[in-house]
């Protein structure tokens, strides 16, 4: 069965739009509703988004999953499946006989597919049997959401967020319905831990690929699995993260108090992740450009990571090195830096350490000498510069991270001034050709 849903459509357009009530809902604001609805009366995540919204409304999908129907349905304020257009296909008697000869032959065959469907060819990869969820589990299955999560944060490392972020979701969400099987009292802990983190991935993978709406939502559920475990260091790498994506969104203030929140018990923090947090406490006040507090709080980053130990090490913090200590706190002097209350040179160190440190991390990569060519363009060299943006962009173009491509428009604006030099206008001009266009 083909063909557009227009009472699915129709519905959704007489639905008002809660951000403008004279308006109908988008297929955004419906998306982001339905995530909502799941979460609040299944405590399930789910990743429903416009585009999935309009294969509905296209036809493409026939039968979405339990879960979404009921939620569209409460949504739409309709009582029944198929008041929203909706028919289950799987249910449908068609007699092979009926079925002409040829169409039989290239559909077997693969010929033709997209003409005898009605729709894209990703719509033949839609399913409506997810992987079963075991009823008992144990130590095994635990160990295997750990291995994924690895996967997946090594992915994360060396392509960029927006590779892998719909798989990691798909994962999220299984590995979540191991919450509610049967698990030894002696694994509870553990389950919420491993769940719980792969979530912290799966929130940073959705900010890189700035669906900061779903990294909320991620986030807020990894932290309910730390809270659950009672694990502090959980609870605090998810914090920082919390507070890294907040001050990247423009919102130091509320950056400045999740961090804080990780740190009202340092006590029971190692080292390694009171000086984590002390880094984001400076980054969200450089924002703010509160300069003296700025240098406080990077002045107790490197007195805590000073006094780090091997004993401090953390699961969920392999990441922090030497280098990406100086990437942290050096992001902090960089915003001081630019607004011209301190001097560049200790930034420009920190950075060039971070970039040199981190061979393995192509996204950290990118992003210090992005940085540190913006530095260099504002406040030094601009012919030196270009050639480390030149270095930036050779790392850029084989990762898919908003975070860089929001890195690579600012040094085009730190470049505007020195257009007129022709390696500069080099520079400019490969930019364009990597970054799409700001939309609106």
């Amino acid at each position: 069965m083909s063909g557009v849903n227009e009472q699915l459509r129709a519905a959704r357009e007489r639905t008002a739009s809660p951000a403008a009530p004279d308006e109908c809902l988008s297929r955004q604001e419906l998306a982001e509703l339905a995530n909502e609805w799941i979460w609040k009366h299944h405590k399930k995540m789910a990743a429903l988004s416009a585009n999935y919204i309009g294969q509905l409304e296209r036809g493409y999908i026939h039968w979405p999953g339990k879960l979404y129907r009921e939620a569209l349905r409460a949504i739409l304020g309709v009582s029944t499946d198929a008041a929203l257009g909706f028919v289950n296909t799987r249910r449908a008697v068609v007699k092979l006989e009926d079925v002409k000869r040829k169409q039989f032959i290239q559909t077997a065959t693969g010929l033709g597919v997209g003409l005898i469907l009605g729709g894209p060819l990703a719509a033949l990869l839609e399913t409506s049997q997810p992987t079963p969820i075991p009823h008992r589990i144990g130590a095994t299955e635990i160990e295997q959401v750990r291995t994924a999560t690895r996967v997946f944060a090594s992915w994360s490392r060396i392509y960029g967020g927006g590779l892998a972020r719909e798989a990691v979701m798909g994962q999220l969400r299984w590995s979540a319905g191991l919450l509610d099987a049967t698990c030894p009292a002696r694994l509870r802990s553990e389950l919420f831990c491993a769940v719980g983190y792969l979530a912290n991935v799966a929130g940073f993978m959705a900010v890189d690929a700035n669906a900061h709406e779903e990294a909320g939502r991620v986030y807020r559920f990894a932290l309910a699995c730390a809270e659950q475990a009672d694990d502090w260091h959980l609870r605090a790498e998810i914090l920082s993260s919390m507070a890294k994506q907040a001050t990247w969104m423009g919102q130091p203030d509320e950056g400045l108090t999740l961090a804080g929140q990780g740190l009202i018990r340092p006590d029971r923090l190692t080292a390694i992740e009171r000086s984590l947090l002390h880094t984001d406490q400076a980054r969200a006040l450089a924002k703010m450009r509160r300069v003296g507090e700025t240098l406080a709080a990077v002045g107790a980053a490197d007195d805590h990571f000073g006094h780090a130990t091997p004993a401090d090490a953390s699961p969920y913090m392999p990441y922090y090195s030497n280098a990406r200590h100086a990437q942290l706190t050096g992001q902090a002097l960089f915003d001081l830096a630019l607004l011209g209350v301190r001097d560049p040179r200790k930034a420009t160190n920190l950075l060039e350490m971070a970039a040199a440190g981190q061979p393995d991390y192509p996204g950290s990569r990118a992003i210090c000498l992005t940085k540190l060519a913006s530095l260099t363009m504002a406040t030094g060299d601009p012919l030196q510069a270009a050639a480390i943006g030149h270095q930036a962009l050779d790392i850029a173009g084989t990762i898919r991270s908003r975070r860089a491509i929001e890195e690579l428009r600012e040094l085009a604006r730190c470049a505007a001034t020195h257009q007129h030099l022709d390696e500069v206008d080099h520079l400019r001009r490969r930019i364009g050709a990597l970054v799409p266009p700001t939309s609106h």
